[in-house]
């Protein structure tokens, strides 16, 4: 098949250009293996094609290309790429363009290293109180060493879910319905721990556990009503008996003040009539003491 020289040359140079590119990105990367594979098979096809460009040469310039492209690798800023070389770990890909070496010589395994949220499904539990319970959390977690997430561990999200249901059900087992309820903040913590310092190994970090919902049985829900009611009776009959107990001390601070000056009970009669005029809707007959009568003179007589 035999093309115009211009059109050969011009499929002959952009392959070497993309040839020169990848080399370089290569270089850059401090990949001076994958470097050297690349130059040495850009040499062995664009050299023939460059030769025999008027007789198809040009192909080969194309294969080049392929070749080259596809040994591209186009990193996000939150992935991460590990890549194998015969089978064995080499590196790391950091975000950018990266080269690796071609023909499935280098395998690359892509790592997200974002914060991932596993809904923990609902567990029945049995605290230590023998009263059971549903009990549901949310656990948040992202990858710290891409390497370890994808070479001591099949699936982190799986495997961090799983272990999560088990710690769950083992610690909050541990403790009484009652410690469940009021410590929620210090048992997030302790899971948190616990499964922080299990997954370490898989290059996982938790950063946070959250019991989302506790869901009791209606009778224990019952029991509960019934025993906060009796408290809030209980509370009540104390703040009366302290307010009696306060009046009566009053009273008799105020009984031994008007014991000491009688004309303070006729002032507390006047004060009582006063206070019984303002209803006018029924007739009162209030006695006046004896000893109020002194005090009007000749109309005692």
């Amino acid at each position: 098949m035999f093309v115009p020289y211009d059109v050969g040359l011009a499929i002959v140079g952009a392959g070497a250009l993309i040839w020169v590119v990848g080399i370089v990105v290569a270089l850059s990367r401090k990949e001076t293996a994958t470097a050297i594979t690349h130059a040495v098979i850009g040499l062995l096809i664009l050299v023939p094609s460059y030769i025999f460009l008027t007789a198809g040469g040009f192909i080969g310039a194309a294969v080049l290309a392929a070749i080259v492209l596809s040994s591209v690798r186009v990193v996000s800023e939150y992935m991460r790429g590990v890549v194998f070389r015969f089978g064995r770990m080499h590196g790391i890909l950091n975000p950018g363009i990266s080269v690796i070496m071609p023909f499935g010589v280098d395998q690359v395994k892509m790592v997200d290293i974002r914060t991932f949220t596993i809904d923990v499904p609902k567990q029945e539990i049995i605290t230590k109180d023998n009263i059971p319970v549903m009990v549901d959390a949310v656990v948040y977690f992202n990858v710290f060493d891409p390497v370890l997430a994808v070479v001591k561990v099949a699936n982190y999200v799986h495997s961090t879910s799983l272990l999560g249901q088990t710690i769950l059900r083992s610690i909050l087992g541990q403790h009484e319905l009652d410690e469940i309820l009021s410590k929620r903040q210090e048992l997030n913590s302790v899971l948190r721990q616990l499964l922080d310092e299990a997954t370490d190994p898989w290059g996982i970090k938790v950063s946070m556990v959250e019991i989302k919902s506790i869901e009791l049985p209606d009778t224990m829900k019952r029991a509960m009503a019934r025993q906060a009611e009796a408290e809030r009776e209980r509370r009540g009959k104390i703040i009366a008996a302290e307010g009696e107990l306060q009046a009566s001390q009053k009273l008799a601070e105020a009984a031994q003040i008007m014991s000491s000056q009688p004309l303070t009970m006729q002032l507390r009669f006047l004060q009582t009539l006063t206070e019984i005029a303002a209803e006018q809707n029924s007739t009162v007959v209030f006695p006046i003491p004896v000893e109020l009568l002194k005090y009007f003179g000749g109309s005692g007589k």
